[in-house]
């Protein structure tokens, strides 16, 4: 069966006469509308099996979700018209095809997250979106109105499943300062990464779908020298919450082959509006300090809600910029206290380029739900709040990139995740892999 519908690598390849994207040298886009386009096609091939040992966590009650689909994400980027304001257009064209899953094991419309279902759990078989938006550029910045791709520690599109997802509305970058980059935007709509619409209403992922009219954001990046940067954000989900985002990280070189780096992350969260999500006064924060030493690199963090409810963000996105924040757990729980080891080798060194390797283990204590609000309320058995709640996870990932031949550009990644937990979480097994193939059209 998985033959009928596998899609050859040999064929993406010779799509006209493409070639792959990471091969191509960084030149400054030409002048004009036409001279600076760029169409470029990602094939992305994803199977994804989680196993939930609870079985709470799984929307079909079975506790396993199981799914092999086949991406293809095209994107094509005008450059501006020449003149003082320049005008231009971006587009894109995605198309997600099942190979391989089941009412039995589809994952529902939980966090799963890989194939859009009917009323019974039923994948479909394939779905597509279609989208773009036009843009605007003066001087050093650049207006978009339509379907936009926004990266902020606010609001950050999500591409942690088959096809990315996308937000509908204004946004825009100024880049006239040297060093600083600042971003804004106010967006009216969103699409799942299992949704055709473009019009979807917004949605969080502890609280669920919110009947808010907007979000909105702005803040900036700034390179303060060499070393250090510094980023300064906030956002607003209207009649929902306010969050506002402090962040520094900094690499400091001791030697040629060894240099110490680190990071730290502040989020507060206030509720705002008609309260929608209740009540929220939450502030959670992350540090990191982790050495580098030739190929190895070696960090530990540690991340504290000292919030009374989950700290929460827009569903499926990116838009969590914590260091213990991983492959499944936020560790982001009220009062929850969590320590990350993480470990990371780059082969290139030791002679095999393109060969990387990743594990972590993330421990978190002290989850406590006695004061959450109704929305974010989580009892046990006896209705009574959830209190001392503690969980575990171990990250495996390996990823090598093709460096010559036909296959040139190929990527091939294993994810692996182990989660245990008391109440409040499931237990679980996941397993990824995942295979992308950039392409260059123009």
């Amino acid at each position: 069966m998985r033959t009928k519908h596998t899609l050859s690598l040999s064929i993406i390849a010779a799509l006209a006469g493409a070639t792959p994207l990471a091969s191509m040298a960084v030149e400054d886009k030409p002048e004009g509308f036409i001279e600076g386009s760029t169409l470029n096609v990602l094939a992305r091939n994803f199977y994804f099996n989680r196993d939930d040992r609870k079985g709470q966590s799984s929307p079909t009650g079975n506790g396993y979700s199981e799914a092999w689909a086949q991406g293809l994400i095209g994107k094509f980027e005008s450059g501006f018209t020449q003149g003082t304001v320049g005008f231009g257009l971006d587009a894109f064209a995605m198309y997600g095809l099942k190979l391989d899953s089941g009412t039995g094991r589809s994952g529902g419309k939980g966090s799963f997250g890989m194939l859009p279902v009917d009323s019974d759990n039923r994948p479909e078989d394939d779905y597509s979106k279609l989208g773009g938006a036009v843009k605007m550029r003066l001087f050093d910045t650049v207006v978009r109105v339509g379907d936009v791709f926004p990266k902020t520690p606010v609001v950050h599109y999500g591409d942690s499943r088959l096809l990315p997802e996308s937000f509908r509305g204004v946004t825009v970058e100024n880049t006239s300062l040297e060093g600083l980059s600042l971003q804004g935007g106010r967006l009216h709509a969103m699409s799942q990464p299992t949704n055709s619409s473009m019009r979807d209403g917004f949605a969080t992922f502890y609280a669920g779908n919110v009947n808010s009219p907007w979000v909105g954001y702005f803040g900036g990046d700034y390179q303060l020298n060499p070393n250090v940067s510094l980023s300064l954000y906030s956002s607003r989900l209207k009649d929902a919450w306010d969050q506002y985002y402090f962040g520094t990280a900094a690499n400091y070189p001791l030697t040629e082959e060894v240099s110490v780096f680190g990071g730290f992350n502040y989020y507060n969260a206030q509720d705002e509006g008609k309260k929608l999500l209740g009540e929220l006064n939450n502030n959670i924060w992350s540090a990191k300090l982790g050495v580098k030493v030739g190929a190895h690199q070696l960090a530990l963090s540690h991340q504290r809600n000292n919030g009374n409810n989950d700290f929460d963000y827009l569903r499926q996105s990116d838009s969590i910029f914590l260091d213990n924040s991983i492959q499944y757990s936020d560790f982001n729980s009220p009062k929850e206290r969590s320590w990350a080891l993480r470990y990371d080798l780059d082969m290139q060194t030791l002679g095999i380029p393109g060969l990387s390797f990743m594990t972590r283990y993330g421990k978190g204590t002290g989850a406590d739900y006695s004061n959450a609000n109704s929305v974010y309320m989580r009892r046990d058995a006896l209705g009574d709040p959830l209190t001392d709640q503690r969980r575990w996870e171990r990250d495996i990932e390996a990823k090598y990139v093709f460096q010559g031949g036909t296959l040139k550009d190929l990527s091939v990644r294993i994810r692996q995740a182990t989660v245990r937990s008391s109440a409040f979480e499931s237990d679980l097994e996941e397993f990824r892999l995942i295979m992308e193939y950039p392409l260059a059209i123009l």
